[in-house]
């Protein structure tokens, strides 16, 4: 298995090739909680809850710092106490693994 939380995240450029399904679910079960969801354009997603707005707020803030050094932005919903996260790469038009690499990574600052 790699470590996809000690990897960092490749510049990727129109015409970077996406993954396959079958690569995308060999990926998954190493960020643990993330859901792969689209049909076209697949993206994975993983919904976090907090005790309150705060808590949601110095996460997403942590989420922010990192997907700047790692180049490779997430979207983000904040719904008070709740945070979504979607990754795909927008340039390549579906996930890479630079995707696994991020959710790795925020994996581990949802564990602090």
């Amino acid at each position: 298995m790699i470590d996809l939380a000690a990897k960092k995240c490749q510049p990727c450029e129109v015409g970077t090739l996406t993954m396959t399904r079958e690569e995308v679910e060999e990926y998954l079960p190493q960020v643990p909680n993330w859901e792969l969801v689209g049909d076209d354009k697949l993206r994975i997603r993983r919904r976090f809850e907090f005790a309150d707005f705060g808590k949601s707020m110095v996460f997403v803030n942590q989420v922010a710092d990192l997907a700047e050094s790692e180049g490779h932005h997430p979207n983000i919903f904040i719904a008070y106490n709740k945070v979504t996260l979607t990754l795909t790469t927008h340039v390549a038009g579906g996930l890479t693994e630079n995707d696994f690499i991020l959710a790795a990574k925020i994996n581990k600052i949802s564990q602090n």
